[in-house]
């Protein structure tokens, strides 16, 4: 497990400045677990009804991860539910699309309008930039499970925005040592322009920079664009050792256009945006190239209880598991801390998601809802270690301790963990 920690003052980690790019971190936010008490018309416990929905890729460029974090809330809010403790969840899934087809745009008032008191959401960083200052302005809680833009770190959002993925900071770190330590002296990179990939950009850069490798060509392109063949003769013309390509799902399109100017797929970086596993949905092979993602190793029957949540809402089995875990942790965190508060007010709930992440350093331990709801229910204080990490919430709601995966792909198309970091 990689342990990152962030300090506005600019401490550094594993030689990148800090301060530099404002503590780089998926998603973070202006606040973290707060002090304020429950307002006064706080409801006892076990009259709490909290109204959650999700604002997750069911299309767009990354639907490859609606499933496995929709199945995520779902499993969380089935669990939450069944262990009756005092707490109920009503839950309504919602699309976010992406940033060009818009699909946040139908599904943000909708939820607004419906009452909930937070949204697992979005996805993508450049979406939620979309919708946040209106939930603000709402009083709803945004928590995201995959945001990546350090952009939000200091984001006016009264302490509303919250979120389990861990850093750009952290996965750019790895795969920029990745990368060198593969022995590559001069890379390319081809990144989405927008605030996930430009970030990830940034940092992979400074790192691979700073092993003694040049990075000897960058092309970027704007979400909604379908040629890339500008980009590649650019990455092509410098003839790297390897490309990193910060992605969505162009990646089936740029691919097999740098195979065809003669860069070696084996040689290719993927990221968390395009580590999906491809098999025939992309039409040269992938054998050797590695990536990226956050997240653990899924413990015990994990794998299998997200199935079955996802399969009896009508679902065929997950085929990626890419982020379940945070869609997971961040259910589980908003309905302890909506217990802890004793309240279903965005603004409660938020004062009491520090503490029961571990932040305020004085809680006991569990790993389930049921077992950090008996502690609450009892007078104590709850410190929750979930399946994505022990998340542990700093003053600005930002995880900080995470694991990055590594990824390489077999010559089916498809990737297995080599390594965790």
């Amino acid at each position: 497990m990689s342990v990152f920690t962030r300090s506005r003052a600019g401490k550094a980690l594993g030689g990148i400045a800090v301060a530099a790019v404002s503590a780089v971190l998926l998603a973070g936010c202006a606040g973290g677990g707060g002090s304020t008490e429950p307002s006064e018309s706080a409801a006892p416990a076990e009259d709490l009804t909290l109204k959650i929905g999700s604002v997750l890729p069911q299309t767009g460029s990354l639907a490859f991860l609606g499933p496995p974090e929709e199945a995520g809330v779902r499993l969380a809010v089935n669990e939450v539910n069944e262990a009756a403790k005092g707490l109920t969840i009503d839950f309504t899934p919602g699309d976010s699309g992406d940033a060009d087809n818009k699909a946040f745009e139908t599904t943000v008032p909708k939820l607004q309008n419906a009452g909930v008191s937070a949204m697992v959401g979005a996805a993508a960083s450049g979406v939620t930039k979309l919708f946040l200052d209106s939930n603000v302005a709402a009083g709803i809680i945004t928590f995201s499970p995959a945001n990546t833009s350090p952009d939000f770190t200091d984001w006016d959002d009264d302490n509303l925005y919250w979120r389990t993925a861990p850093s750009d900071l952290l996965q750019g770190e790895v795969l920029g040592n990745l990368v060198a330590e593969d022995g590559h002296k001069n890379i390319g990179i081809i990144y989405q322009n927008d605030a996930y990939g430009t970030g990830l950009h940034d940092v992979v850069k400074e790192v691979f920079e700073s092993t003694g490798g040049s990075v000897v060509a960058e092309a970027s392109y704007n979400d909604g664009d379908s040629s890339f063949d500008a980009q590649v003769a650019t990455i092509a013309a410098a003839q790297p050792d390897a490309v990193v390509l910060i992605t969505f799902d162009q990646f089936a399109t740029i691919a097999p256009l740098l195979v065809n100017a003669g860069v070696e797929a084996k040689n290719f970086y993927l990221v968390d945006g395009n580590l999906k596993q491809w098999g025939t949905d992309v039409s040269v092979s992938l054998e050797g190239a590695k990536g990226t993602t956050p997240g653990p190793v899924l413990e015990d029957d994990f794998k299998e209880r997200l199935n079955a949540a996802w399969t009896a809402a009508g679902n065929t089995e997950l085929d990626d598991y890419s982020y379940a875990a945070e869609s997971y942790d961040a259910v589980v965190l908003l309905a302890l801390a909506s217990l802890a508060s004793k309240s279903t007010t965005g603004a409660d709930i938020a004062t009491k998601l520090q503490e029961v992440s571990g932040g305020s350093g004085d809680g006991t331990k569990c790993t389930s809802f049921a077992e950090c709801a008996d502690i609450i229910l009892e007078g104590g204080v709850a410190d929750y270690d979930g399946y994505s990490g022990p998340v542990t919430f700093d003053e600005n709601g930002d995880p900080t301790q995470a694991s990055i995966g590594i990824f390489q792909y077999g010559a089916d198309n498809t990737h297995t963990r080599i390594e965790t970091r």
